[in-house]
């Protein structure tokens, strides 16, 4: 299959030019869904077109219609596909995930760059480095191995998850069995198998410090801001859209997992009689609608050109996500003027500043989010300035501070 192209711009054109002659591989825990993680490893892959995917696997029907962004890279699947039913049963299978990507060795490649959360995409074994495997190739360098961490696997660390598997005493004997075995692998495999660690916040630096006992550099991920839209018509009519915005409706975007709390954003609504847009699709799903009333919407998946026009319609974005890593989806909001409704913990606290491009709630009550939609209601927001803010994390800055990352730890 052919590669992508890279994206023409002046500062990725700059930077990859004296990275040319570098052999990259990226490796990434798995291709099933689309959010976060996906849109980092796809600004990785225009930094590096030539630079082959390695995976545990690929789910194509999951990934819907964001599937043809990936369609046409080279990408290599490790022995879980052999296990029959492996897309339905990869979570219970996670026990083997150092395993699947151990398979790689990727001797012929100067540099690897893993981008990685709970799948052990960083236990790709590399040539010389840190491993010490006594497996390095004569006459070579050893392969530098940086690891771009969105978090360490929240499963393994107390922090909530898609689901609360806890709940069932078969699954939770089982899963702590098999979490108490995986955090042992992964504080090894961290110390032994990556040479750098990035963080996508200083929340992640955090956990990485406290876990793995490592330092890392923050480089913030990348956030289409300036895709698909006009923000210059937008901030012109702003006043004579801003009472009938008042009430038009609230917006959630992402996965649609317990950690997230959606639920609680469809109780308030409904509870307040406001109109509310469900953007993401999970097995919760059904769950969800249950509890929804009239003024709620469900979405499922939207392309990038629906969701911008989403964001320009919404009053603001309820994002009640917990101990959240960073949260790309509330600068996307304000990428498009929109102020953020946001939990006050994790990575929020490094982007939403309280009363300028939005606010935050502590309880994950009905009580406490109602008060804070009311807060938004009476708040006069600059859209200028929330648009401006947001420009800091964008896909071009994202772009300059990786290559110029790889090109500082080059031997």
């Amino acid at each position: 299959m052919k590669n992508k192209k890279l994206i023409s711009t002046k500062v990725a054109n700059h930077k990859i030019k004296d990275l040319s002659q570098l052999k990259v591989a990226l490796a990434h825990d798995y291709l099933r869904e689309y959010g976060g993680a996906e849109r980092v490893l796809e600004a990785l892959h225009e930094i590096f077109p030539d630079a082959p995917l390695y995976v545990s696997f690929v789910d194509s029907s999951i990934t819907g219609i964001h599937w043809k962004k990936f369609s046409s890279w080279k990408i290599y699947q490790s022995w879980l596909t052999k296990i029959p039913f492996y897309k339905k049963l990869f979570s219970p299978l996670r026990i083997f995930a150092p395993q699947y990507f151990s398979q790689f060795y990727l001797s012929d490649y100067d540099v690897v760059i893993s981008s990685t959360n709970a799948y052990f995409s960083k236990a790709v074994k590399v040539r010389g480095g840190k491993q010490k495997s006594g497996r390095q190739t004569s006459g070579k360098k050893p392969t530098l191995h940086i690891s771009y961490c969105h978090t360490p696997a929240r499963s393994l660390h107390g922090y909530t998850t898609m689901t609360d598997w806890k709940k069932n005493p078969v699954t939770n004997f089982l899963g702590t069995i098999a979490n108490h075995y995986l955090r042992v692998v992964d504080f090894y495999v961290a110390r032994n198998n990556v040479d750098y660690f990035i963080a996508n916040s200083k929340e992640t630096a955090r956990r990485i410090k406290k876990f793995y006992k490592l330092d890392s550099t923050v480089i913030y991920p990348p956030i289409e801001i300036e895709k698909g839209r006009k923000f210059t018509d937008a901030i012109k009519t702003t006043e004579s859209k801003k009472s009938a915005n008042q009430q038009k409706y609230y917006l959630y975007v992402g996965r649609l997992a317990m950690s997230k709390h959606v639920d609680l954003a469809i109780k308030t609504v409904t509870k307040m009689g406001l109109n509310l847009k469900v953007v993401g699709s999970d097995k919760g799903l059904e769950f969800l609608k249950e509890l929804a009333g009239p003024t709620v919407e469900f979405l499922s998946r939207v392309d990038d050109k629906q969701l911008y026009d989403l964001y320009e319609g919404a009053t603001a974005l309820i994002y009640p996500a917990e101990d959240e890593d960073f949260g790309m989806v509330p600068i996307e909001a304000m990428g498009h003027g929109i102020p953020v409704i946001a939990h006050k913990s994790g990575g929020p606290l490094e982007t939403v500043i309280e009363g300028e491009n939005g606010v935050f709630f502590d309880q994950f009550t009905v009580e406490n989010l109602s008060n804070a939609i009311r807060k938004i209601q009476k708040t006069r927001f600059d859209k200028n300035k929330i648009y401006q803010y947001s420009l800091q994390f964008s896909k071009e800055r994202f772009k300059k501070e990786i290559t110029d990352f790889v090109r500082s730890k080059i031997k």
